[in-house]
């Protein structure tokens, strides 16, 4: 058993229990609502649930059985394409069905696996499982990552994340046609109140912005270009579907399933098919591109004979 105990400050003030939880075990959401669904967090001295609210200058104490830490195991993933590779970075084009990292629950093939098992080795701090992740993309999302080599490159590609100055580009097909045809969307993502495993659109989210480019209207669905700003969980997911236009394919956000059927779909049409940034090395613009997988351009093609 492990124990914690801090004092909540301003910046937590009015968070939820398993949100500030989170923030101050650095630990997923999920795990820190398990603590408290546990009755492991208690605010002076008070057993709270995850739901509750804390305010600044209470005491927060947690108690909690430690997980078993996932690791990396090598694999073979013949479909992850190497796209450019050097001494710091090292750029992906993920298929579906493969992971970032390993976390709790997942049990399917991931990125730093494929790596591993193809002998790259991936040199820099933090926790194993994680080792050189600077941004990630859902199991069920396709398309283009970095992945750091060096501590240069790591420390580097962070902080271009963090200050938005990575040019991150999706393609997304959505159901019905955006009004306007392009815009941003400005609304802050949070767990969903009533599912753990889902985001939505809360008043205390983080902060998230997408903006949208209609490329093409199909009878009931339309092709976008996506540019993110920020880069919130299921966020391109999250604000389609809070618009009415859930990308097709995604029946968690609310995607129609004949249209699912129809298209010979089962995960989201959603691909990371362009990246760009500063190489932490040498200084100099890079940009790299992916192109759409097999059963993404079949979906494309039954939309454009329709």
């Amino acid at each position: 058993m492990q124990s914690q105990s801090f004092t909540i400050d301003d910046e937590l003030d009015g968070r939820r229990v398993d949100a500030a939880l989170a923030s101050l075990l650095d630990v997923s959401r999920t795990f820190a609502a398990e603590i408290a669904e546990a009755g492991g967090v208690f605010v002076d001295g008070r057993m709270v649930s995850k739901s509750d609210r804390v305010r600044a200058g209470a005491r927060l104490d947690a108690a909690w059985t430690p997980k078993q830490e996932p690791t990396v195991i090598p694999v073979q993933v013949p479909e992850l394409g190497i796209i450019y590779d050097d001494d710091h970075i090292v750029v992906v084009d993920k298929p579906v069905g493969v992971a970032a990292h390993p976390s709790m629950g997942w049990e399917g093939p991931t990125v730093l696996g494929a790596l591993a098992g193809a002998g790259y080795r991936i040199a820099t701090t933090g926790p194993a499982e994680r080792q050189g992740i600077v941004h990630r993309l859902d199991a069920g999302t396709s398309g283009l990552m970095v992945v750091a080599k060096s501590e240069l490159a790591y420390v580097a590609l962070k902080a271009a994340f963090k200050e938005r100055t990575v040019e991150k580009i999706y393609h997304a097909v959505v159901q019905g046609y955006m009004d306007p045809l392009s815009g941003t969307i400005d609304a802050p993502i949070g767990r969903h109140p009533a599912h753990s495993w889902k985001f939505a659109v809360t008043r205390d989210g983080k902060d998230s912005v997408t903006h949208y480019e209609t490329l093409e209207a199909f009878a009931g669905a339309s092709l976008l270009e996506i540019h993110l700003e920020t880069g919130r969980t299921h966020q391109i997911r999250v604000h389609m579907s809070a618009m009415r236009h859930p990308c097709v394919g995604d029946p968690l956000y609310g995607s129609d399933p004949t249209l699912n059927e129809k298209l010979g779909l089962h995960r989201q049409w959603l691909h990371a098919h362009k990246l760009a940034f500063t190489h932490p090395a040498t200084g100099e613009w890079v940009q790299f591109e992916s192109p759409y997988p097999a059963d993404l351009q079949h979906a494309l093609d039954v939309l454009e004979a329709s």
